[in-house]
């Protein structure tokens, strides 16, 4: 590898996507050249591949609703079970075929899932149904 080959990895690190004619302007290159290296560096393996890095904002809470169906007909039982997560924000008691509404917000996709198989598996749960928030559309409340 020589200084060019050097520069034109410094450029694709700083941005690669950026144009071949810029990396070309930058290392003093042709287009051609520059083009013939990147080719060559990806055949010897150098240049491996090209990432997506995400922002902050992608990469951000995970929201879900989890409808719980409970064993027992009290479920203030579950609640000291609920209260060790602070990734629960609410817990509602609902009508209708499940009994128990749970908003949580997660770091990650995984600790949701986490938060999810610990309550599957205790004994007083009875079913527990995901909805991951996709959309928040309207918000009245100012979080």
């Amino acid at each position: 590898m020589d200084k060019f080959d050097q520069a034109i990895i410094q450029a694709l690190k700083q941005d690669a996507r950026q144009s071949i004619s810029s990396i070309a302007e930058q290392v003093n290159l042709s287009r051609s050249s520059v083009t013939a290296r990147i080719k060559n560096l990806e055949q010897k393996k150098v240049i491996r591949g090209y990432q997506v890095l995400l922002s902050e904002s992608q990469k951000s809470a995970v929201s879900a609703y989890l409808e719980i169906k409970n064993v027992s007909t009290c479920c203030e039982d579950l609640l000291a079970v609920f209260n060790q997560m602070p990734e629960v924000i609410t817990c509602h008691g609902i009508t209708g075929d499940m009994d128990l509404l749970m908003f949580v917000k997660a770091p990650s996709m995984q600790r949701l899932h986490e938060i999810r198989e610990y309550i599957d598996a205790h004994d007083s749960i009875a079913k527990v149904k995901t909805h991951v928030v996709m959309s928040e559309w309207i918000n009245n409340r100012g979080d």
